[in-house]
């Protein structure tokens, strides 16, 4: 018996690594923010994104696990090259501004918890990741990976710590209801965004990539039982890192409905600034749990970031790619992660709006979802591409849905 569980979680991978990843420092705040503004009536926003999440990512993960290659090799082989280079380099400017804006709120974390200089933080915070992302094996550094993932587990803390209205919180999520007004439009929109972004389906459909060639070179052989196990392992594993991190998403709008909402503390524009106005209603341990989730989920973040970039413009460009390559052999590739990273961690020191830089990456991330969302969808549901393991039934459904609710995300975003 004892052996079962392990089995179950050695099948946990990249679905939720890459579902911990979208609860990064930058959607901690969104999240904060909807709970501080407006209590407990957007909890369901997080239960109504979770089958489109968990749809699109499984898509994008049976991209990489059938055809060997990741979303921007497939996107070249099958579209014009214009198509594939508008969406690389806006995904390359989003990931770059959000690393930024996340090295900045890890960094504020520590500051508030131990003082000394931000910006030291953030150079060390950088430096730490592109280290570990260069230079440590994929095998190491998944495992590296899966154990961050425990540290979102700091906002179940939150909540466990501070007084919750258990009702209000289930009325919130089964009874749908929100102000008609431009600033709770604009928080669902990026709530919206900050769940399904572009760098996750990248992210994913590379990991994929990753393990199917580990898998193959043990096996030495691949063949369509296999492919059917391994995307029966996917579905497991998207789904539980799906659902791991809008459960995360909840917890953290509920802790701010509960202790910032009821005090009047209802602007919130970064995450340090959620956790720093945390401190006098709910505790020091609350405060403390908080930033140890900034932390611990920047992390896992920034490497995400950099690394969904730097598979997207290698793919581009046909280089070598891959974390389980060294350094020299793969001279491109791991020169994006350290430009995405090195350029994040610089952000910081000329004197750009960290908010408004976040503005500008939802803005950027939700443009560039929808197409991408759209070749994504004909990429699954062609044979040529996909053979008999093409998407049908629900999956489709929710892929399309998925699809079209962020492209009514941008039309609303866009109006605003």
């Amino acid at each position: 018996m004892s052996a079962n569980p392990k089995r179950w979680l050695r099948k946990l991978g990249p679905g939720v690594i890459t579902g911990a990843a979208d609860d990064d420092p930058s959607g901690i705040a969104t999240y904060s923010q909807a709970g501080a503004q407006f209590g407990f009536a957007l909890g369901w926003t997080v239960v109504l994104t979770l089958p489109l999440m968990i749809g699109i990512q499984m898509i994008s993960a049976r991209i990489g696990r059938v055809t060997g290659h990741g979303l921007a090799s497939n996107i070249r082989r099958h579209y014009p090259a214009p198509v594939l280079y508008a969406v690389v380099a806006l995904l390359f400017v989003a990931n770059t501004i959000n690393v930024a804006a996340d090295i900045a709120a890890m960094a504020e974390s520590v500051h508030l918890v131990a003082g000394g200089s931000a910006q030291l933080y953030a150079v060390g915070f950088g430096a730490v990741c592109l280290s570990l992302e260069v230079f440590m094996s994929y095998r190491k550094y998944v495992r590296y990976l899966k154990w961050l993932t425990l540290a979102l587990f700091a906002y179940v803390g939150v909540v466990l710590s501070v007084d919750v209205r258990w009702g209000q919180v289930l009325a919130g999520i089964v009874l749908p209801r929100m102000e008609l007004s431009a600033s709770a439009l604009t928080l669902v929109v990026a709530i919206f965004g900050t769940t399904i972004s572009p760098y996750l389906f990248f992210w994913q459909a590379a990991q994929e990539v990753e393990e199917a060639a580990a898998a193959a070179a043990r096996a030495r052989r691949a063949n369509a039982a296999s492919t059917g196990r391994q995307l029966r392992r996917i579905e497991l594993d998207t789904i539980a890192g799906m659902t791991f991190s809008n459960l995360i998403a909840l917890a953290i709008i509920v802790s701010a409905a509960a202790t910032l909402h009821p005090a009047g503390i209802t602007h919130i524009e970064t995450s340090a600034q959620a956790a720093e106005a945390l401190r006098p209603i709910a505790g020091p341990f609350a405060f403390a749990l908080f930033c140890l989730g900034i932390v611990g989920t920047g992390m896992l973040a920034v490497p995400v970031l950099a690394g969904s970039a730097a598979y997207a413009v290698a793919e581009t460009f046909r280089w070598k790619h891959g974390l389980d390559l060294k350094p020299h052999q793969a001279r491109g590739f791991y020169a994006i992660v350290a430009l995405a990273t090195a350029g994040g961690v610089i952000l910081n020191f000329v004197g750009i709006d960290p908010i408004r830089a976040l503005v500008w990456a939802a803005v950027i991330n939700g443009v560039a979802a929808v197409p991408i969302m759209a070749v994504m969808m004909f990429l699954a549901t062609d044979r040529r591409v996909l053979g008999k393991f093409t998407v049908r039934r629900w999956l489709k459904l929710a892929g399309w849905l998925a699809t079209a609710t962020m492209a009514a995300a941008v039309a609303a975003m866009l109006v605003l």
